[in-house]
């Protein structure tokens, strides 16, 4: 998700919009998807529909891509500009979710969503978070996980973008292939030891990665990078796809996609129940089924007919603003709609509910927060 739009462009305005709700979407089944065994319809619901949004994050990802490259000016330029316009919202934010969370807990009480550990909202807590921000996110951070990896996306597009102006169709056709050999490596890594692979001094992974080394044959072409990389290919080369096209390829493809990240998901749980480190191979961004959620979603945005208008624009714009705020309105809003509304709902009536709140409530404080020049640089 970046918040410097180098121009109004109407697919990628609603591209963004979409991005977006889809990620308050997705943290709003979390608290369904933690109840595990000890509600197994809530954690089937929630997981079912959390799997469906799992093409949030790379649909940002592609988003960058598409506005970015070509890179114009210098390193430094670059460097100065986008970097400065990240790190004051991220300072700010993880200075703010934290206060945010304890005063809401102060005022309304402990959470009764299982993925929740109230321990760890004491002022002591508190503080302890707002100075270690310096080293990674945390609970109450959640989302900003995002902007420290665009900090490094960010790092290297300058590079890759003087390349990408002088690489031909062929050459981008390639990157891709090997980038995505790299989507299957969450897999191949889960198959190794079942074919008596054994690891190295304890140590699991692949192709060079070792306690001493965390950088193998595929590291420096795999993740976001290729995500962006693909992005720009599609709008240098656009699919002449007919609608009839893409619904024949990119239907099976998406509905394959999501069999294997909930069907897998739900049968990681049967084997390692509650065990996140298993559970999110099949929800990672960067893995084959979340691909084949996202390249048909990305190419029907992108060749949807939609008009510029300003209203599309402006909601946009708050996009970015709306991701760095939303994470404990998403909180509030599972506390509050357990509280008024009967146990009967169905939990695939409660997300939806929670997450357009959310979303709302959001939009109105990021345009409260937009409306002076001070506080504009924290949401935008």
């Amino acid at each position: 998700m970046n918040p410097d739009v180098r121009e109004n462009i109407a697919w990628v305005d609603l591209l963004r919009i979409i991005a977006c709700f889809l990620v308050v979407l997705s943290h709003c089944c979390d608290p369904f998807v933690a109840h595990f065994n000890a509600d197994y319809p809530k954690f089937l619901q929630g997981c079912g529909m959390g799997s469906a949004v799992r093409c949030c994050v790379p649909l940002f990802a592609m988003m960058t891509g598409v506005l970015l490259f070509p890179v114009k000016g210098t390193l430094g330029q670059f460097y100065g500009k986008r970097l400065g316009r990240l790190l004051i919202p991220l300072v700010f934010w993880s200075l703010a979710l934290p206060v945010m969370y304890y005063a809401y807990f102060q005022l309304a009480g402990p959470s009764s969503s299982p993925s929740v550990d109230m321990t760890t909202f004491t002022g002591e807590m508190t503080l302890q978070k707002m100075y270690t921000f310096i080293f990674n996110f945390n609970y109450d951070t959640t989302p900003l996980w995002y902007l420290y990896m665009l900090v490094g996306l960010y790092f290297i597009i300058p590079i890759f973008s003087a390349w990408m102006q002088q690489a031909s169709r062929k050459d981008l056709k390639l990157f891709l292939k090997v980038w995505g050999i790299t989507l299957f490596l969450p897999y191949i890594k889960m198959a190794a030891p079942a074919l008596g692979y054994l690891g190295n001094y304890g140590h699991m992974g692949l192709f060079g990665e070792c306690d001493w080394n965390a950088y193998g044959s595929f590291y420096y072409v795999s993740g976001f990078i290729g995500y962006l990389v693909l992005a720009h290919y599609l709008v240098k080369y656009p699919l002449d796809w007919s609608w009839k096209k893409l619904a024949i390829i990119g239907i099976p493809m998406w509905l394959v996609g999501y069999a294997i990240t909930y069907g897998g998901y739900v049968l990681m749980n049967e084997q390692f129940p509650g065990n996140y480190a298993y559970l999110e191979i099949l929800w990672l961004f960067s893995g084959i089924n979340v691909f084949m959620m996202t390249f048909p979603i990305f190419v029907a945005i992108q060749k949807a007919p939609v008009k510029s208008s300003p209203w599309l624009s402006k909601v946009a714009s708050m996009t970015f603003g709306i991701y760095l705020c939303h994470f404990v309105f998403v909180q509030m809003g599972y506390d509050l709609y357990l509280r008024i509304l009967p146990d009967a709902v169905p939990t695939l009536v409660r997300i939806p509910l929670n997450a357009v709140s959310v979303f709302v409530v959001c939009y109105a404080l990021v345009r409260l927060l937009s409306m002076t020049k001070l506080t504009r640089r924290l949401v935008a």
